[in-house]
């Protein structure tokens, strides 16, 4: 038996797009073929992978998912997301560097959220 949609989504549908937008946009990211990805400066790739999961883990707290949850989940995307990486033909590879970052990112964009509604009225 499944639930009302109403029941899964607590918060009015402003809070979910940007997290729906977030994910759009690392999937977008991270599996688009090493041919259509621009170069840049070195290491620039680190500093794209820990805004990305940084936006996503952001986002995912504002949708009111649960830190434990949001940890999880990302956490989890990161990892599968480098394993894709090298084993699909998209002419890119995975790097536990950049899952590093990735995971980096998360986190700090898990804590940011907690640490402004402490201080900001909603």
């Amino acid at each position: 038996m499944s639930m009302p949609l109403r029941h899964w989504l607590t918060l009015p549908l402003r809070y979910y797009v940007p997290l729906a937008l977030a994910l759009i946009a690392a999937m977008i990211i991270l599996f688009t073929p090493a041919s259509g990805v621009p170069s840049g400066f070195t290491h620039s790739d680190k500093i794209i992978h820990f805004t990305l999961f940084f936006a996503l883990a952001y986002t995912s707290r504002v949708a009111a998912v649960s830190a434990l949850r949001t940890v999880l989940w990302t956490t989890t995307f990161a990892i599968a997301s480098e394993i894709l990486q090298a084993v699909l033909p998209l002419g890119r590879s995975g790097s536990l560097l950049d899952a590093a970052f990735d995971v980096a990112g998360a986190a700090v964009g898990c804590s940011l959220p907690r640490a402004w509604f402490r201080f900001t009225p909603l």
